[in-house]
């Protein structure tokens, strides 16, 4: 959602944009870099009619950027930007840094732009971003294509070649392949102070130093549900233990353990380490966006996705499975 946002905000200040930067991730470490997730040509292409947009920086700016400067403090950046911010306070405070220096950098920069009275072209745009203009590399569309695959069709172990641990495809006498279907739950963190570590690096301190203990920001929504929580919330939808789940999530488990009590309650539990061989994953090994993004895309094929905690995860799969 911060990319769909962050094309919206220079169509409101009639800026060009710059191919997003995707900061590391104060969690998984990972550095990736916007193309190579996504297709930049189409993602330009694809919105050559509503704003102007230049893969880098022009070398007349560097002055600008935090390396040049080294520096945070930077008379070009934009920072404390409320959440939900309207169109009009980005005219007010990021136009006029804008006209002073011809440049502007929002900086840190998320899902920071309002959705309730938006004019309905600006609504427009934003779907037209997420829908038409990301597209996932072809590598990552491949992976998700043959996870997808063979979470729908029943499966058993492969011995063909002695040691793989990955699962393939059955036919049955008659050749036909039988659809089955899966949910994909969205987790997080399960252990107590991975969760810790999350909160300190993406709340920068506001939850660590809340009056409110662990069990009551727990209750109050503001942890991801673990394992064994989430388990209990698919029984009391009503799935029982044949349904098969697809597990979406950065590596958030230390051992077996900690995963135990969701594989008691539904033993057919898949991942990317379950459904594809080394070789099959060798791409997106130790890239943890890349394989977000490989999650991301079996999460839209999915029949019912179900998320640990709110987030742009959660908010753009719910649009995905609206459309």
């Amino acid at each position: 959602m911060g990319i769909c946002d962050a094309v919206v905000v220079a169509k409101i200040i009639n800026a060009t944009l710059v191919i997003p930067y995707l900061e590391v991730n104060p969690v998984c470490k990972d550095a990736s870099y916007f193309e190579d997730i996504f297709y930049v040509d189409h993602f330009m292409n694809v919105l050559k009619d509503n704003i102007f947009i230049v893969t880098e920086l022009p070398d007349k700016y560097t002055w600008s950027t935090r390396e040049y400067s080294a520096s945070a403090i930077r008379s070009t950046r934009v920072k404390n930007t409320p959440l939900h911010a309207s169109a009009n306070w980005y005219r007010e405070h990021v136009s006029p840094v804008l006209e002073s220096y011809g440049i502007a950098a929002i900086s840190p920069f998320s899902h920071w732009l309002a959705f309730n009275n938006m004019p309905s072209d600006i609504q427009r745009l934003r779907c037209k971003v997420n829908f038409e203009a990301l597209t996932f590399i072809s590598h990552v569309r491949n992976l998700g294509d043959l996870l997808v695959n063979r979470l729908r069709f029943p499966v058993v172990e492969s011995d063909d070649v002695a040691g793989t641990e990955y699962l393939k495809q059955v036919v049955n006498k008659e050749g036909i392949k039988s659809t089955g279907r899966f949910v994909a739950p969205h987790l997080r963190f399960d252990e107590k102070k991975a969760l810790a570590r999350y909160r300190k690096a993406t709340l920068q301190g506001r939850v660590m130093n809340s009056r409110f203990t662990d069990e009551e920001l727990t209750n109050q929504g503001h942890c991801p549900l673990t394992s064994e929580e989430m388990g209990l919330l698919l029984t009391a939808l009503g799935f029982d233990n044949s349904i098969r789940l697809y597990l979406a999530s950065h590596k958030v488990y230390s051992s077996e353990a900690r995963i135990s009590a969701l594989r008691k309650l539904f033993p057919q539990i898949e991942d990317k380490k379950s459904l594809a061989s080394i070789v099959e994953r060798a791409q997106i090994n130790g890239k943890a966006s890349l394989s977000a993004a490989v999650d991301y895309y079996v999460s839209m094929y999915s029949d019912i996705f179900v998320s640990a905690s709110p987030g742009n995860m959660h908010n753009s799969m719910v649009r995905m499975h609206i459309s």
